[in-house]
């Protein structure tokens, strides 16, 4: 057994353990084993229930609040398992630090994660907060409304029904991302030529309505990844990147990303792809392979998602991911989704791009393109490969964003 993001292991009792303590009780539930070392093995602990007792009153007298957790006893192998659970008062403080997980590591988290924490201790969302900027003005907005929702009067009432003020009837953070002028970031956008060195053209969307922001975003790609087809007398457009897919990228970005982090979402255009880097990672209420399949919406803006979802800039929270992917259900090449702590991307490829793969690695995406799901034997088989050629070729794949894995272990399959 090896250590992990939710899983430590102390050979001896030090106060380090507690920064890991303040960690899962911020950030999610964990597990500290004390009397195993390092590499996983077992070394013990004397007197562990004396231990046991120390742990508890160390964790009292230098946490907090008081965080939740338990002990266990395994007094066949002389150890203890401390179990802490993630609370619901952040943020639990060590030494007047909060502490997250950094892959097996706890660290000190930065001013902006302690300020989401105390957020999410007070069951309150960033765009919630009184906005620093009281003088707002909706021209944009209002514009908007009336053309989509055939709104006669932007009045004092809708803007409360849109849920812009504070309980102190003041404008809040959400007022601000929709009016005229603000403060925040925006959108970054560089447009390279054959190498990143070479800017070709470059726009940034800041300090005004995020609306404002989607439509120069949008019309970038018009400029860039479309053109016009003329056939005898028709006249047809062409994305060389689906519109549809683009626009629920951005607007998802908008939507999801965090706004008091001071950094520009960025669109990066290249002639084979664009790349869409929005900050602030996932809400820690859903995990990346649910946020990817679509199974659940957790809004992080949820007054920003709903003004999107009045004004049709998306649909049905949670399926936006679906409605990219089904953009290019008829593409060689899908777009790809990454997600780490403090960034989601998005890559969209242009529609008619080509895998750079060896001849051998052809064969494979040939099979998979047949349609379904195989495995490597399966693979192998049709292609006349061993098995264990088939495999690294395969993990070439992988590295390359050609192949998808679904499943694991003898169940493991592959897809394009």
């Amino acid at each position: 057994m090896k250590e992990k993001k939710n899983l430590e292991f102390k050979s001896t009792i030090t106060n380090t353990f507690l920064k890991t303590v303040s960690a899962y009780s911020n950030f999610g539930d964990g597990e500290i084993w004390f009397g195993i070392n390092d590499d996983g093995s077992v070394c013990g602990i004397e007197h562990p229930e004396t231990v046991c007792i120390d742990i508890e009153n160390r964790i009292n007298d230098s946490i907090s609040p008081k965080p939740e957790f338990e002990m266990k006893v395994d007094t066949s192998k002389n150890i203890i398992c401390l179990t802490v659970r993630e609370g619901a008062y952040k943020p639990y403080l060590y030494k007047g630090k909060a502490y997250r997980r950094s892959d097996t590591a706890s660290i000190e988290v930065d001013q902006a994660e302690l300020k989401r924490l105390v957020l999410e201790g007070s069951n309150l969302y960033f765009e919630e907060l009184p906005s620093e900027k009281q003088t707002l003005r909706f021209e944009e907005l209002s514009k908007k409304l009336i053309e989509k929702l055939e709104i006669q009067t932007v009045s004092e009432d809708v803007l409360r029904t849109l849920g812009f003020y504070t309980k102190n009837r003041e404008y809040n953070n959400a007022a601000a991302l929709l009016s005229d002028e603000n403060t925040f970031y925006g959108i970054d956008m560089a447009r390279f030529g054959s190498s990143i060195n070479e800017i070709m053209d470059r726009e940034t969307f800041s300090r005004i309505s995020i609306l404002k922001q989607y439509d120069a975003a949008v019309n970038m790609i018009k400029r860039y990844y479309q053109y016009e087809e003329i056939n005898e007398i028709e006249r047809k457009k062409v994305d060389l990147i689906p519109e549809t897919a683009y626009r629920e990228a951005i607007a998802n970005a908008l939507v999801h990303r965090d706004w008091s982090i001071p950094a520009h979402i960025r669109i990066l255009m290249f002639k084979d792809r664009i790349e869409i880097k929005s900050p602030g990672g996932l809400p820690k209420e859903i995990t990346a392979d649910e946020y990817l399949n679509g199974e659940i919406s957790c809004l992080r803006n949820p007054i920003l998602g709903n003004l999107f979802f009045r004004l049709q800039y998306i649909e049905m929270f949670g399926t936006g991911i679906r409605r990219i992917q089904y953009s290019y259900r008829n593409a060689l090449i899908k777009p790809k989704f990454e997600v780490t702590d403090n960034v989601i991307s998005v890559v969209l490829p242009v529609l008619n791009s080509q895998y750079q793969v060896t001849s051998d690695e052809r064969k494979i995406i040939n099979e998979l393109g047949q349609g379904g799901q195989l495995s490597s034997s399966e693979i192998a088989k049709r292609t006349g490969m061993k098995k264990s050629k088939t495999l690294r070729l395969i993990e070439h794949l992988k590295e390359k964003g050609c192949v998808r894995v679904i499943g694991n272990g003898r169940g493991t399959k592959y897809t394009l």
